[in-house]
């Protein structure tokens, strides 16, 4: 769709990832005209699905899992909507991730924590992680409010306030500790076995972390509590359908999309933000607000003129940090996997690893430039609770690495020629050392496959702009670069220095994942009178009666 030159909208959104996408269809929904516009020939970011190898087989392209998403807001008030268009979730009842270590060992996670904490080798440990479930649960719905509201604000005093009343000065402080703790101490101090480490610090990877990285001492029960609680929900069918179902939706609801168009510049008139220009030269005009899901680089290095954005913005914008990156790789198989221990043949995501100590060695060596010896492997077999997306007594695997580095400079196991630059070569040794992995506890899948397409860091990077460097979560997520400084330009705030220029997506609060949180703080914060108004419209009411 083209637009004339200075067509009118309420809100111009920059991208069409799901916090994007979140955004349009909330403000729609409240009643603003909505123009999206996304460089690419297609919406979605991350989220896509097709028959990537061969006929028959849909593979989720990115992304895949969606726990984050069925248990935040955005959900809540759009699910209805989306399931009209056609959006559903496969899950699971029974195991819902596991972990296998290099001698194999395997420690299983079921969506019952009571069946999970059965095989802990300490009675304790047991109890232990059962108590930890339900401290978090005592407070899930405040540190929801904190993830899900903008920290900077009176409402995040509210939320401190109630924290305190409700768990005491100590309770609290026991969370601030453990979010200033990595995921390996945590699990150091409250365990005395091994089997919370193994399951669950390799979830640390999927929210840009590393096993000594601060702030996993919270997110490990997190993660727990979410998937013990929702799952592993798939899109039926593949991600594409969730595309599909937000693209039906924003077109029912008046939001124009552009697709093809490419953003080159946000007009800035008296201060305010007015509009973008994409790179045909076509001007989209907005009027009350123009909400940009991109990198702070972007935003404030090519975006916006130095001029109107400030040096200092600049400059915090340059020191901006990237994490790790990461790659996939996706399997056709002619048959299911078969795991040397049996329980996991219907496990939907496996991570391959130790623990901590596999897991910081791999990330370690990939920080240092070099291809770890020994990955931790994510295998996702999304087929065993999604039978639709293989043919009848197939399978297939989805791959992510997520300890590599855009530029492999050595390889720190010794047997792979690398020349800074991710090579057919390259690409296809680092594969087969993955597969080799996988063949360890599934013997017999390199003989099973039919069809294989692996996408590097470099091809991450060429889909989305925000991947820079490779990394697919838009930025580190250390502590010093998250929550109340996730970015730090602009105070970690989504309200930019320019007056009705906001910034969403993964660089922002709060951070990566597939929640659509940063979409729903935005449109909230857009179409919430502001306090005094609020205030005033109380007091009239009352003296109405």
């Amino acid at each position: 769709m083209t637009a004339a030159a200075g067509e009118v909208t309420d809100a111009v959104v920059i991208g069409s990832g799901i916090n994007a996408l979140v955004a349009a269809a909330e403000l729609a929904g409240a009643g603003w005209s909505v123009r999206v516009l996304e460089r690419n020939d297609r919406i979605g970011g991350f989220i896509d699905s097709g028959e990537r190898t061969v006929p028959g087989y849909i593979h989720d392209t990115y992304s895949s899992w969606h726990p984050l998403f069925v248990s935040g807001g955005a959900y809540g008030a759009l699910a209805d909507d989306l399931a009209r268009h056609g959006l559903s979730y496969a899950n699971t009842d029974g195991a819902v991730t596991a972990s296998v270590a290099g001698n194999g060992h395997t420690v299983v996670a079921q969506r019952d924590p009571a069946a999970t904490v059965a095989h802990f080798a300490h009675a304790a440990d047991g109890e232990r992680y059962l108590a930890a479930l339900e401290s978090f649960g005592a407070s899930a719905d405040l540190i929801g409010g904190l993830l899900g509201g903008e920290l900077r604000s009176p409402a995040t005093l509210s939320i401190l306030s109630r924290m305190v009343r409700r768990n005491k000065i100590d309770g609290t402080e026991a969370l601030l500790r453990d979010a200033v703790t990595s995921g390996r101490g945590w699990c150091r101090r409250e365990f005395t076995g091994t089997e919370v480490d193994q399951l669950w610090v390799p979830w640390l990877l999927h929210a840009g972390l590393a096993p000594d990285s601060a702030s996993g001492g919270l997110m490990i029960p997190i993660f727990a509590a979410t998937m013990h609680g929702f799952g592993l929900p798939i899109v039926t069918g593949g991600a594409a359908n969730f595309v599909a179902a937000f693209a039906g939706l924003l077109a029912e609801r008046g939001v124009r999309v552009h697709t093809g168009a490419d953003v080159t510049e946000i007009t800035v008139t008296n201060g305010r933000a007015t509009g973008v220009v994409t790179a045909d030269g076509t001007r989209h005009v907005a009027a009350r607000a123009v909400i940009a899901s991109v990198t702070p680089a972007a935003l404030y290095g090519s975006l916006l003129s130095p001029a109107v954005s400030g040096r200092a913005a600049v400059a915090s914008a340059r020191s901006y940090r990237f994490g790790r990156a990461a790659m996939h790789i996706h399997l056709a198989l002619s048959a299911p996997p078969r795991w040397t221990d049996s329980r996991l043949d219907s496990v939907p995501l496996i991570h391959l690893s130790d623990g901590s100590t596999s897991t910081a060695i791999a990330c370690a060596q990939a920080e240092a430039g070099m291809l770890p010896a020994r990955p931790t492997v994510v295998v996702g077999q999304q087929f065993v609770i999604d039978p639709s997306r293989v043919p009848s007594g197939a399978g297939s695997l989805w791959i992510q690495l997520q300890e590599v580095p855009f530029f492999p400079t050595a390889d720190a196991g010794a047997s792979i020629t690398v020349d800074g630059s991710w090579n057919a070569a390259t690409t296809q040794a680092y594969a087969d050392r993955v597969l080799d992995l996988i063949d360890t506890h599934a013997p017999g899948v390199r003989e099973s496959v039919v069809g294989m397409e692996v996408l590097t860091p470099r091809d991450l990077q060429r889909h989305n702009v925000n991947a820079e460097f490779g990394d697919p979560y838009a930025g580190s997520a250390e502590l010093d670069q998250n929550f109340i400084w996730r970015p730090a330009v602009a105070g970690g705030r989504h309200r930019t220095a320019v007056e009705g220029l906001w910034h969403i997506g993964a660089s922002t609060h709060p951070g990566p994942g597939l929640g659509g949180g940063s979409g729903a703080i935005v449109a909230a914060a857009l179409t919430t009178p502001p306090l005094g108004t609020r205030v005033r419209e109380r007091l009239r009411a009352g003296l109405s009666r």
